[in-house]
């Protein structure tokens, strides 16, 4: 549904745009780790094109995006995402719209809504931030966003509507063991990566 794509992509980057998320960097550049994934998203979302199998679902990255970056700026460095996948994968441009929309805006957007919810109701631990966040928020929003975009789409030759809703719901937990991975790696070491993590939330104080 090309025009739900359109509404939904232009007021995620009008928000985006409203919210001014530059200004967070003063001045500077995100985080390197962030750049270098940010990089290899395009492959991510030109998995099954590039590997030529339909069954092999792209892997996500927006919500390991979103947990660096904040949900506005990821979302605006997901357009540059869905255009280079579009040349690298040979995707229509009506397909690169719909890959920025239900495997980069919507995932991150259901991520940071599920983390905002953990963190008003939910103990603010490090393991809540790091499982919960990192991990469980990552899983379900992929899948949710999957198994949305495998109702309203055309099901790829070959395939059948519950095949692919089961391929990206186990794909969805590969998005989110690798973001939780990462996650628990970059508290614990270079928690300054992350700009939706904080010491003065997540730490216990003494």
């Amino acid at each position: 549904m090309p025009w739900l794509d359109a509404l939904l992509g232009l007021a995620a980057l009008a928000l985006a745009l409203a919210l001014r998320p530059w200004r967070a960097l003063a001045g500077g550049s995100p985080p390197w780790p962030a750049l270098a994934w940010w990089l290899l998203m395009p492959l991510l979302w030109s998995a099954d094109r590039l590997s030529a199998v339909p069954v092999l679902q792209p892997l996500a990255g927006s919500c390991l995006l979103m947990l660096m970056l904040g949900w506005p700026l990821a979302v605006l460095m997901l357009v540059p995402v869905a255009a280079v996948a579009c040349i690298v994968g040979g995707l229509a441009p009506l397909e690169a719209l719909d890959r920025l929309v239900w495997l980069g805006i919507v995932p991150a957007t259901l991520a940071m809504l599920i983390g905002a919810a953990l963190r008003r109701w939910l103990p603010h631990h490090l393991f809540i931030y790091i499982l919960g966040r990192g991990f469980f928020a990552t899983a379900l929003a992929v899948a949710a966003a999957g198994t949305l975009a495998a109702a309203l789409q055309a099901v790829p030759g070959g395939l059948s509507a519950q095949d692919l809703i089961v391929a990206r719901w186990l794909f969805a937990w590969g998005d989110a063991f690798i973001t939780g991975m990462l996650v628990a790696i970059f508290v614990a070491f270079r928690p300054q990566w992350l700009a939706t993590y904080a010491d003065r939330i997540y730490l216990p104080r003494s």
